[in-house]
C-alpha cells in the first residue's frame, strides 16, 4: 500500500516538477546553434575573395591555409580551386581586390626542415576539408599531418597531428608573401619563440608582433637567413628569416600564437589574457559561442517555397542537392535550410571586418606610426568603406551599436593622427583606396539612430576638414561645383560621391541646429547635377569646360570608379526626385531604370574585373549598383522593385563557393543580401528611410539590443522561386500604406507583416506612400556646358553652350573677366577665329552656377599624320589626330584624354608637314607607369622623306629608365636632325612581355604616347 501511494504521488508530483523548473534551465536546452547554417566556403571560388579559416567576429586574428601567393584571385590567399596548401598564417582579409596580410606563416613538415615553400608545401584534397564558424581542418597529403585551427580575438589555435617520426617539424616563415622591410625571430626556449614582421604591400608599413607557445618541447630548432641555417643562433634580424623547430614523435603538438601591432610584449599579454592553455576543445567552443551570441541577433525561419507539382526536380538556383537523375532519385532538398544557410552565411560574413586592433591593455598602433592607448573603447581597422557604408554598417548600426560607437571613436582617434577622416585604414595605414569621405556617412547615419556617445561636434570638424582638403579632386570640387575630368581621373564618380557625402553632412548639421552648415552643404549635395547631361540622360565628364567625348555609356573608362556611365547615373540616393526631374519626370525615370536593367548592350572600354553579376547594365558583383533596384520605389510602379530584388537573390547568391557576384569586400557583398532578405533597405545612409523591399522568410525576428524584438512576417503564400508581389501590409496589426518604415518603428520593436502573392496587386501598390528623398532647399543652377567636339582647331569653329535646367539664361565673356548677369547673353554658338578663352555662368531666379571655363586654341601650321599601327580602342585620346593636337598629358594618364595606347605592336607613324622645311629636332613624350603595365618604349627612331617613300633614318633614341622606376612618369624621346624634309617618321619599339618579378609577369606591356612635337 505504501508503495502503491508512493508511485501514484510520484505521477501525480512530475507535471509539477516540470512547471517549476527553473526558466534558465528550460531556455539553455533551446538556445538555438547558428553555426550549422554558416558555411565558410561559400565565397572561396570565382571572384568572391573570402577565406574558410578560423576567426571570431570581428578578431584580430584571421587563421586559415594560404593557397595561393600571388594574382587577383589569390587575394585572400586562399582559392577553392586550389590543392596545394603552403602554410597557416594568422592574418586574411575577407573579399577584397588587392593582396595582403598572410602574416606569419606556421606549416608542420615531416622528415628533413625544408625552408623553400615550394619544398615544404604540401597537397591537400577537398573532401579532408572542414569549416565552421570558428575552426578549420585539413589534412597534409604530403606529410599525413592532419591541422586543426582555432582562434580567440588576438590569439590562434594550432592543432597538429603527426604520424609516427622523429623528425616532426614546424616550419615559421616570416618572408611568405608580401615585401619583407625588417624582421626577427628568437627561441625563448624550448617551448616558445617569438618574433616580429615589418612589410610593405597594399599597407606600405605594417607591423605584427608574434609571441607562439608550444604544449611540448622541442628538441632542436634551427634559423635561417636568406635561407641558410645559422648555426648556435638564438635570435636572427633581416628581411628573408624563416626557422625550423622540430619534435621527436610528438604523436600530437598544439601551438597558440598571440599577435600585436605593439610589441611582442603586446603579442604576449594578448596569448596570455586569451588562451591560458593548450584546451583546443574548450578554444573551439567559445569561438562557436561568440559566433552563436552575434548570429542569435537576427532569427530567420522557413524560406521554401512551395515546389510547382511535377517539378520537384527543377534547377535549383541555391546549390542545394538537385541533379539531373529522374525523379524518383531526386533528392527531396530543403529549400528553407539552403536559404537559411545563405542568410547566416552573409551574416557570418559581415562580421569578419572590421577588426579589433588594440592589445588587451588598449595599446595600438595609429595611422601615424606611433603607439596610443584607446581609453574607454576598442580601435578597429580593415574599413572598406567606399563598400560598407551602403548596407554593412546600417546593418551593423541596427543590431551592434556598441561597435558601432567604437567604430566612429576609432574614426575621431584617426581624425586625431592623421587630420582627416580615414578613407581605407588597412592596419597602420592608410591606403586611400577608393573615393568619397565615406567615414562620414557611417557617422551620420549612427547619430541618426540615436548612437550618440561621442563628440558630435569634433565629428562635424572632422567632418569639414576631410571634405575641404586639396586631395583627389576636391579643389576643383569646391572651386567649381564639380571635379574636372581634366583635372582628376574617375571624375564623375568622385562628384557623385562627394556630393552625397555633403548631403550627409548637411543632415548631421541639421540634427546638431548649425543651420549655416546645413545651408553650405545641403547645396554642395547637388553638386551631382554639374556632371549630369540632360542631353543624352547620363552622368559623363566634363574637360575643358565641355563634355568628355566620344561618349559611350556602356564604355569602362577614367571617369568612373569601376563602372561606367549606366552604373553610376543613378547615384543619387540623396535626391532622388531631383533625378527624376532632370531625367524628364518620374515616368522616363522609370523607363531608364528599366532599360539598365534589360538593355542587351554588352560593356565596352576597359577591362574590368570588378563588374561582374550583370543583369543588362546592372552590375550586382560592385557595389555602385546596390541601391539601384529599391528605386523603383519611387515610382508609379514599386512592384518592379519586389521583382528586381527576387531576382538578384536568385540568381547572385548561392550555397556554392562561387556564391558570391564579386568581391566580397569586407561585408558589403553579403549585408546587401542580409539587409534584403529582412525586405529592409536604406538606400542613404543618414536618413531614417527603409525602402520596403521582399522578406525571403516566412517570419524573421531581429533581436535589438534594447531587449525588444522587431519581427517580419512573409504571410500568404511563401516566397517564390519566380516573382512574387506585395498584397498588403500590417503594422502591429494595423493596416500599413507605407513603401518605408522608419528606424524609429523599428527600433520600438513590433511585427510588419508583409502579404505576397503570384500576381501583382497594381491597385495596393499605387496608394501607398512613396518614400521621400527631395532635396528642396537652397536648389542651385546647374553649370553651363560648352558643345564642342575639339580643344584645337585650325580653322573657324563653333561653340554652343546649354544648361541642365532650360529655365536659366546664360551669359558669357571672351577677354578674360567673369561672366555676371550684365556680361553677353547667349543665344547662338560662338564663332571662334583664332585661341580664346569662354567663361559662362548660369542665373536663374537670382541664383548663380558656378563660372565654366574653356580654352579653345587655333593650331598653326597644317600637319597630317597617317599611323601605320592602329591605337587600342580602349586608349584612342581624341582620335587619329591626337598625336599632334597640341595637347599635352600628364603622369596621371587616368585624367583627361590625352594619351594614346599601343600593345603589342610599336608605334608606327608619318607626320606631314605638306612642304619640305627646315627641321631642328623632334621629339615624342610617351609615358611610364609600370604598375599598370605602361613602360617607355625601348627606343624611338626618326626617319625623314621627301616624297613619303624613300625615308632615312637619322636617329635612334633610347631610353635611360629602367622598367623598375616605379613612380608614373613622363618622358620626351628627343632627336636633333638639323635636316630638310616633308615627311617625318617616328617609331617607338615595344618594351616587351614584362619582366619576371612584376606581378603581371610575361604579359604584354603598353606605349602611352602623347603628342609628336616639330622644331
Amino acid at each position: 500500500m505504501f508503495i502503491k501511494l508512493v508511485k501514484q504521488a510520484s505521477f501525480l508530483l512530475l507535471p509539477c516538477l516540470i512547471l517549476i523548473a527553473p526558466p534558465n534551465a528550460s531556455a539553455q536546452k533551446k538556445k538555438k546553434d547558428y553555426t550549422p547554417l554558416v558555411n565558410p566556403f561559400v565565397g572561396t571560388g570565382g571572384h568572391g575573395h573570402t577565406f574558410p579559416g578560423a576567426t571570431v567576429p570581428f578578431g584580430m586574428v584571421q587563421l586559415s591555409p594560404d593557397t595561393r601567393l600571388e594574382g587577383w584571385d589569390g587575394c585572400s590567399g586562399y582559392h577553392y580551386s586550389d590543392t596545394t596548401v603552403y602554410g597557416f598564417s594568422h592574418t586574411h582579409l575577407s573579399g577584397v581586390g588587392i593582396p595582403d596580410y598572410c602574416d606569419i606563416l606556421f606549416m608542420p613538415t615531416v622528415g628533413v626542415p625544408r625552408l623553400q615553400n615550394t619544398d615544404y608545401r604540401s597537397g591537400f584534397k577537398k573532401v579532408n576539408e572542414v569549416a565552421s564558424p570558428g575552426y578549420y581542418k585539413t589534412t597534409l597529403d604530403k606529410y599525413n599531418v592532419e591541422v586543426e585551427l582555432t582562434a580567440t580575438q588576438r590569439a590562434g589555435l594550432h592543432q597538429y597531428t603527426y604520424p609516427s617520426t622523429n623528425q616532426a617539424n614546424i616550419i615559421i616563415d616570416l618572408k611568405h608573401r608580401d615585401k619583407v622591410l625588417n624582421s626577427w625571430i628568437e627561441v625563448v626556449n624550448d617551448h616558445e619563440i617569438r618574433g616580429f614582421r615589418q612589410s610593405e604591400s597594399w599597407a606600405k608599413n605594417q607591423y605584427v608582433y608574434f609571441h607562439a607557445k608550444f604544449s611540448k618541447p622541442f628538441k632542436t630548432y634551427g634559423i635561417a637567413s636568406n635561407d641558410v641555417i645559422q648555426q648556435g643562433k638564438q635570435r636572427l634580424d633581416g628581411t628573408n628569416i624563416k626557422m625550423f623547430i622540430q619534435f621527436d614523435d610528438p604523436k600530437e603538438v598544439l601551438v597558440k600564437v598571440g599577435i600585436s601591432s605593439v610589441s611582442a610584449e603586446g603579442a604576449l599579454k594578448n596569448l596570455d589574457a586569451e588562451i591560458k592553455d593548450f584546451d583546443f576543445k574548450q578554444v573551439q567552443k567559445q569561438a562557436k559561442a561568440s559566433w552563436n551570441t552575434e548570429l542569435s541577433k537576427i532569427d530567420v525561419e522557413g524560406g521554401s517555397p512551395p515546389a510547382p507539382q511535377g517539378q520537384q526536380n527543377m534547377n535549383n538556383p541555391y546549390g542545394y542537392g538537385y541533379n539531373n537523375a529522374p525523379k524518383r532519385s531526386a533528392p527531396v532538398v530543403d529549400y528553407g535550410k539552403v536559404k537559411q544557410t545563405i542568410f547566416y552565411t552573409a551574416l557570418y560574413h559581415t562580421m569578419m571586418a572590421p577588426n579589433i586592433y588594440n592589445d588587451v591593455d588598449g595599446q595600438y598602433r595609429g595611422l601615424d606610426g606611433q603607439v596610443h592607448t584607446a581609453q574607454g573603447f576598442n580601435y578597429y581597422t580593415v574599413f572598406s568603406l567606399w563598400d560598407t557604408f551602403r548596407a554593412e554598417h546600417p546593418l551593423l548600426a541596427l543590431i551592434d551599436k556598441k561597435r558601432t560607437l567604437d567604430f566612429i571613436k576609432t574614426f575621431l582617434a584617426m581624425y586625431d593622427q592623421t587630420k582627416v577622416l580615414p578613407v581605407w585604414p588597412l592596419a597602420s595605414d592608410e591606403t586611400f583606396c577608393m573615393i568619397g569621405n565615406h567615414a562620414i556617412p557611417v557617422i551620420v547615419d549612427a547619430y541618426s539612430k540615436g548612437i550618440r556617445d561621442f563628440d558630435a561636434g569634433k565629428a562635424l570638424e572632422a567632418m569639414k576638414a576631410s571634405t575641404s582638403r586639396n586631395q583627389f579632386g576636391l579643389a576643383s570640387y569646391n572651386q567649381k561645383g564639380l571635379v574636372m575630368g581634366d583635372e582628376e581621373n574617375e571624375s564623375v564618380s568622385k562628384t557623385l560621391e562627394y556630393a552625397y557625402d555633403d548631403w550627409c553632412i548637411a543632415q548631421m548639421a541639421k540634427m546638431m541646429d548649425k543651420p549655416q552648415d546645413y545651408t553650405t552643404y545641403i547645396k554642395r549635395s547637388q553638386y551631382w547635377k554639374n556632371v549630369y547631361n540632360n542631353q543624352n540622360g547620363f552622368m559623363q565628364a566634363r574637360v575643358n569646360g565641355s563634355w568628355y567625348t566620344p561618349f559611350e555609356p556602356t564604355e569602362v573608362n577614367n571617369n568612373y570608379t569601376e563602372g561606367n556611365a549606366w552604373q553610376y547615373s543613378f547615384f543619387v540616393p540623396q535626391d532622388v526626385e531631383g533625378l527624376a526631374t532632370a531625367m524628364g519626370g518620374m515616368q522616363k525615370f522609370e523607363i531608364k531604370l528599366d532599360e539598365l536593367f534589360t538593355t542587351k548592350a554588352a560593356l565596352s572600354g576597359r577591362e574590368q574585373s570588378d563588374i561582374t553579376g550583370l543583369i543588362g547594365q546592372y552590375a550586382h558583383g560592385n557595389e555602385p549598383s546596390h541601391h539601384m533596384a529599391y528605386l523603383y520605389n519611387f515610382t508609379a510602379d514599386p512592384e518592379k522593385t519586389q521583382v528586381v530584388v527576387n531576382n538578384i537573390m536568385r540568381t547572385q547568391y548561392s550555397n556554392k563557393p562561387d556564391g558570391l557576384a564579386g568581391n566580397e569586400d569586407c561585408g558589403q557583398m553579403s549585408a546587401w543580401y542580409v539587409m534584403s532578405a529582412l525586405g529592409l533597405y536604406n538606400i542613404a545612409p543618414g536618413q531614417q528611410q527603409f525602402q520596403v523591399g521582399l522578406p525571403q522568410f516566412e517570419k524573421t525576428v531581429i533581436n535589438l539590443e534594447n531587449g525588444k524584438k522587431f519581427t517580419v512576417l512573409n504571410s500568404g503564400t511563401a516566397v517564390s522561386l519566380s516573382n512574387t508581389y506585395l498584397q498588403g501590409m500590417n503594422f502591429n496589426k494595423k493596416p500599413y500604406s507605407k513603401l518605408f518604415i522608419d528606424y524609429k518603428d523599428i527600433a520600438d520593436g513590433g511585427e510588419f507583416e508583409l502579404f505576397t502573392g503570384r500576381l501583382p496587386n497594381k491597385l495596393f501598390v499605387q496608394e501607398l506612400e512613396k518614400p521621400v528623398s527631395q532635396v528642396t532647399d537652397s536648389l542651385i543652377v546647374p553649370n553651363p556646358c560648352f558643345i564642342s567636339t575639339a580643344q584645337t582647331f585650325k580653322q573657324q569653329i563653333f561653340v554652343a553652350m546649354n544648361c541642365a535646367d532650360p529655365a536659366a539664361k546664360i551669359y558669357y565673356t571672351m577677354d578674360g573677366s567673369l561672366p555676371t548677369n550684365r556680361s553677353n547673353s547667349y543665344t547662338n554658338p560662338i564663332a571662334l577665329y583664332g585661341t580664346t578663352t569662354l567663361r559662362a555662368i548660369a542665373i536663374k531666379n537670382g541664383v548663380s552656377s558656378f563660372v565654366n571655363t574653356g580654352t579653345f586654341t587655333l593650331l598653326k601650321g597644317n600637319n597630317k599624320i597617317s599611323l601605320t599601327n592602329k591605337y587600342l580602342r580602349n586608349y584612342a585620346a581624341a582620335g587619329d589626330e591626337a598625336l599632334i593636337d597640341g595637347l599635352y598629358g600628364t603622369s596621371n594618364w587616368r585624367m583627361g584624354n590625352n594619351w594614346q595606347g599601343y600593345q603589342n605592336n610599336d608605334l608606327e607613324a608619318i607626320v606631314d608637314m605638306g612642304q619640305v622645311k627646315t627641321v631642328k629636332q623632334v621629339s615624342l613624350t610617351t609615358l611610364q607607369d609600370t604598375r599598370a603595365w605602361i613602360v617607355f618604349p625601348k627606343e624611338v627612331q626618326y626617319s625623314v622623306s621627301d616624297d613619303g617613300r624613300t625615308y632615312r633614318q637619322l636617329v635612334t633614341v633610347k631610353t635611360k629608365v629602367g622598367v623598375d622606376s616605379m613612380s608614373p612618369q613622363t618622358k620626351a624621346f628627343t632627336a636633333t636632325l638639323n635636316t630638310k624634309a616633308r615627311y617625318i617618321k617616328v617609331i617607338a619599339k615595344q618594351y616587351g612581355p614584362l619582366p619576371q618579378w612584376h606581378e603581371s609577369k610575361g604579359s604584354p606591356s603598353y606605349i602611352f604616347a602623347d603628342e609628336i612635337s616639330i622644331q
